[in-house]
C-alpha cells in the first residue's frame, strides 16, 4: 500500500514539473530569446523524458485486465 502512495506522489510531482518546464518553455518562446535555442531544447527534451516517466508511472497502476 505504501508503494502505490509512493508512486502516486511521485506521479503528481513529475506532473507538476512537466507543467511547470511546459509554462517556462511557451514563456521563452514567446519572448522571443533566439539566443537560447540550446537551452529551449533541452527544457524540451527533458520535459519529454519527464512525459515518458509519467507515462510508465502511470501504466504500472493501470489494471492490466480490461473491466
Amino acid at each position: 500500500m505504501n508503494d502505490i502512495r509512493t508512486g502516486q506522489i511521485r506521479l503528481l510531482e513529475l506532473e507538476a514539473e512537466h507543467r511547470e518546464l511546459d509554462q517556462l518553455i511557451v514563456s521563452l518562446q514567446d519572448a522571443g530569446a533566439s539566443s537560447d535555442d540550446l537551452a529551449l531544447r533541452r527544457l524540451k527534451k527533458r520535459k519529454l523524458q519527464l512525459k515518458d516517466q509519467i507515462a510508465y508511472l502511470a501504466s504500472l497502476d493501470a489494471p492490466n485486465e480490461p473491466a
